[in-house]
């Protein structure tokens, strides 16, 4: 395959995002009317947080020095809403995901104002997960590679997509730890989301998405170190719920043979904190709905990584892995069924910083015991030595 060729193949591509985008400006609207929404409302909600006393105290797990108020769910709710009745049509899918967000929401706002019990909370997480299903959301076909399309019965393909927005509601809200962490993590998912959505022609999905990307980039102005107002349960779930109801409804549903990884790239963080952390809580016979100080973002710190130092690693290693899941989209390194050097070149290389910057999150917090003979050398009462790592 000559430079040229491969030129040309990638500017397709980008061609291709370029013009729905061009067709669809309400991408770009959404997301700048989302900004602003968010920006210039979470004040207010942080205001009124206060005065109901919906404030989290220092102390505890809680790594503020100061009370800071939550409830930030509700300016992000208003940031998706507002310009999601603008520029989505009200179509029976986006009836359902904003029926569903408000569900969401609201669950989180009453664990944020008077603590729900893990059963509680559950069962509003698959109230909320539900509707969308009602509305016709739902993985009703998967694309595996080397099998090619097949077609999911209601029966299997329902569950599969409540189970799986249930999952990243709370894989968000676990990550939820730090100040900006969840919010960066979630634009840059966003953002990736908004991209690969236009490549597939999905300008719905992409809408969202981008709406998504402009409301936390908004709320981060309120939330980076030192966070001024914190998202809370009513952000976090509301956040996982939309971020997972994309997923399915524009990237999932796809003949795209890569769909089936695009979400797992994007939103591989979230789903290693958490799968981390349950594996954890399990093996040492603790309840996996118990919250501790054993989440990634906890042993940035534990190892000298100030707040705002430990988010922007974490942020550097989703947009390694949202750069692959692109670099999968858009470098034609197997185009017509035949492999070729450059491009392989290209997405391996992309591939590769991915990896490494895996790898030292990995060796930095030693996740894996053996991969720092340093650990076997520090005396037993090293902080650093301790497993709630």
């Amino acid at each position: 395959m000559t430079v040229v060729a491969i030129v040309r193949d990638v500017g397709s591509s980008h061609h291709s995002v370029l013009h729905v985008l061009g067709q669809h400006l309400q991408v770009v609207w959404g997301a700048l009317v989302a900004l602003a929404v968010v920006v210039l409302l979470t004040p207010a909600v942080g205001g009124m947080a206060r005065m109901l006393g919906v404030v989290d105290a220092p102390g505890g797990r809680r790594l503020n020095r100061r009370p800071v108020p939550r409830l930030g769910g509700v300016a992000l709710f208003l940031g998706l809403f507002v310009p999601a009745l603008a520029f989505l049509p009200l179509g029976r899918e986006t009836r359902g995901i904003l029926l569903g967000a408000a569900v969401a929401v609201t669950v989180g706002a009453v664990d944020d104002f008077r603590g729900l019990r893990w059963f509680e909370k559950l069962a509003g997480q698959l109230i909320a997960a539900s509707i969308p299903t009602w509305f016709g959301i739902w993985v009703d076909r998967f694309t595996f590679p080397l099998l090619g399309v097949h077609a999911l019965p209601g029966w299997a393909g329902v569950p599969l997509t409540i189970l799986w927005i249930v999952a990243i509601m709370n894989m968000v809200n676990f990550l939820d730890g730090l100040d900006g962490l969840a919010a960066g993590v979630a634009a840059i998912a966003g953002l990736t989301f908004a991209v690969i959505a236009l490549s597939l022609a999905k300008p719905d999905a992409a809408i969202l998405s981008a709406i998504v990307f402009g409301a936390c980039v908004g709320f981060l102005r309120h939330n980076f170190y030192p966070a001024r107002i914190f998202m809370g349960d009513s952000g976090a779930l509301l956040l996982g719920f939309v971020l997972a109801t994309i997923s399915v409804q524009g990237l999932l549903k796809t003949a795209a043979t890569v769909a089936l990884f695009f979400p797992l790239l994007v939103l591989a963080v979230p789903i290693v904190d958490t799968t981390f952390v349950v594996v954890r809580r399990l093996k040492h016979g603790e309840s996996p709905f118990e919250g501790d100080q054993a989440h990634l973002h906890h042993r940035f710190l534990r190892r000298g990584f100030s707040q705002a130092r430990a988010a922007i690693t974490i942020w550097t290693w989703c947009v390694s892995l949202a750069a692959a899941a692109l670099a999968t989209r858009f470098i034609p390194f197997r185009a017509h069924g035949v492999w070729h050097v450059w491009p392989t070149i290209a997405a391996g290389a992309i591939g590769l910083v991915a990896v490494a910057i895996s790898v030292y999150v990995v060796y930095v917090l030693e996740i894996v015991k053996v991969a720092n003979p340093i650990q076997r050398r520090r005396p037993p009462e090293d902080p650093l030595k301790r497993s709630a790592a």
